[in-house]
């Protein structure tokens, strides 16, 4: 097993099978999206075409949802997902962030947040996108102020209750919209089924990966991770490899990896992100360069899929940095020219 390669592959990193940034979405089942500027590179770099403007097109209607969903951080997901995850995720993300606001010495008591609420879905529903700027705007002209951690509190706690979505994408800030405006409700499905779907989403993507990865990447426990798995059936199967067992799906794309291939990846990219040990893609001396202890993820280079160096996204002229000597350095102009022509496509 070439677990590199495979992983290159099933997610969409090379030979990609998709022209549609929501599908590609869709087909990952979530995606890590802290960084509103490079989260679009993340899509993008996965489809056919890299498109600006057809990922800014899809998030517009609503087919690419951003919100804070697994671990309490920021996701994308695709529309048809949204519902479901929500109210898959959503007790579990409010009890993180319940604790969060309980170390930073913050109450916000079940009617406050009932009518701060209501404020915020009025807001969006008057304006049909509305940024943080707007929401103090409209707090204000009600009396109300609080500081900028408290509202972030009150925010997410509107999005896990399906309340507010992401709304237009702008060049640097998020906005927000009223979630039953942006993303057509759909049926309640039975939580086994969310499981395996969920489930399978993240192998057919992430493959090879362990358990221990899907447990870190869900947020979920051990024993719904593993019953997840389970649900799965025949569909999936074990391959050992260096003593630790890997799941791969019984559709799993083995071919079409070519090799000498430089990739510009984004910082909280799923390529690093979706896994709890990275040492498969990143060598360990070279991990610092990658992220930090307190999950500060950077932008890297990588060379037929390992880890080798930073990039700088935010310049016009191309700034590299390699950790070690890599024949066909050269090369990494074009990619860097395929990266400038997506900012302009």
């Amino acid at each position: 097993m070439n677990p590199i390669a495979i992983r290159l592959l099933n997610q969409q990193l090379v030979a990609p099978q998709f022209k549609e940034p929501a599908e590609l979405v869709g087909y990952m089942g979530a995606m890590q999206a802290q960084e509103y500027r490079m989260m679009r590179w993340a899509v993008a770099m996965r489809t056919r075409k890299p498109s600006q403007k057809a990922f800014k097109k899809a998030f517009d209607e609503g087919r690419i949802v951003r919100l804070h969903l697994m671990r309490g951080t920021w996701q994308l997901v695709a529309a048809e997902d949204y519902w479901m995850m929500i109210e898959f995720f959503a007790p579990k993300a409010v009890a993180v962030i319940k604790g969060w606001m309980s170390s930073n010495n913050i109450s916000i008591p079940d009617d406050e947040r009932r009518h701060i609420s209501d404020i915020l879905a009025q807001a969006a529903a008057d304006k049909g996108s509305v940024t943080k700027e707007d929401i103090v705007r409209d707090l204000a002209e009600k009396d109300i102020r609080m500081d900028d951690h408290r509202l972030s509190y009150h925010i997410r706690m509107a999005e896990l209750s399906g309340t507010l979505c992401s709304g237009d994408l702008l060049p640097m800030k998020a906005t927000y919209a009223l979630a039953s405006d942006k993303v057509k409700p759909t049926g309640k499905i039975d939580r086994d089924e969310v499981l395996m779907r969920f489930a399978r989403k993240y192998f057919q993507s992430r493959q090879p990966a362990t358990l221990e990865d899907f447990v870190w990447w869900s947020g979920l426990n051990i024993s719904d991770c593993r019953k997840a798995i389970a649900l799965l059936g025949d569909t999936i199967h074990v391959e050992r490899w260096r003593g630790r067992e890997f799941y791969l799906t019984d559709q799993c794309r083995t071919r079409g990896c070519r090799q000498g291939r430089f990739l510009l990846i984004p910082p909280y990219d799923e390529y690093l992100i979706s896994y709890k040990s990275r040492d498969i893609s990143l060598p360990e001396q070279h991990k610092h360069h990658a992220h930090n202890n307190s999950g500060i993820f950077q932008p890297v280079i990588a060379y037929d899929g390992t880890i080798c160096g930073n990039w700088k996204p935010f310049i016009e002229k191309c700034q590299m940095t390699f950790f070690d000597d890599i024949h066909g350095k050269e090369k990494v102009e074009d990619v860097w020219q395929a990266y400038r022509t997506f900012l302009q496509s």
